[in-house]
């Protein structure tokens, strides 16, 4: 019988937020919870964080030059910051880094999510969680949520599929990893609608925040 995964997350934030005009990972999740944002308790950041740790053994956020401004939020969360030396080289080069960290601590497994991308509830993330397990027994490489036809995060990552990422060209990107190894993955229809959303303009998150308090 398979061992039990040992599993990492992995929070992808480096990005420049040059569309939003302010840092994405700050922004305030749930929405409703504005008030607690100056503590950096209810942000993307966190809520990523606080999803994933159920799950995982340990978190690492993948930081830029945002690394001093996250470096709170990720300490109050108890997970671990590791920081990109180049992230102008695109969002690739940072999962890069996050894997290689995740190989570095001794785990043979990733939960790999954006810091632009709401988690997803807790009944889609056991639901993931345990169809990763029975996937990595039947040898699959990973598996993602799908909703309504559309694939998202977090993607739930085995150790063929992590050497496969840390194989591949910086200036790849993990669509075409993925793409390339399709075969191997598999997508898990999940309820949440937020499955494929992100969030890269001011209107975007405005959009997103009507239709969390409309779900709600």
């Amino acid at each position: 019988m398979m061992c039990k995964p040992s599993l990492c997350g992995v929070v992808l934030a480096a990005g420049a937020s040059s569309r939003m005009g302010t840092d994405k990972a700050l922004l305030p999740w749930p929405p409703a919870a504005q008030s607690a944002v100056a503590s950096g308790s209810n942000t993307l950041l966190s809520a990523a964080i606080r999803a994933l740790k159920p799950f995982t053994q340990s978190v690492i956020v993948v930081a830029g030059a945002n690394a001093g401004r996250l470096a709170d939020i990720v300490e109050s969360c108890c997970a671990e910051l590791v920081q990109n030396p180049a992230p102008e080289r695109g969002q690739f080069s940072s999962l890069q880094v996050g894997l290689r960290q995740v190989l570095a601590g001794g785990y043979n497994t990733a939960i790999i999510t954006l810091v632009d991308c709401p988690p997803l509830c807790m009944a889609s993330l056991q639901k993931l969680n345990s169809a990763f397990e029975d996937a990595l027994s039947a040898g699959q490489w990973g598996v993602a949520p799908e909703n309504n036809g559309k694939h998202g995060h977090p993607l739930f990552a085995g150790r063929n599929l992590i050497d496969a990422f840390l194989a591949s060209p910086v200036t790849s990107n993990a669509r075409e990893v993925k793409r390339a190894n399709a075969r191997h993955i598999g997508y898990i229809s999940v309820p949440d609608s937020l499955v494929s959303l992100d969030v890269n303009t001011p209107e975007e998150y405005k959009a997103l925040v009507a239709t969390f308090h409309h779900s709600g």
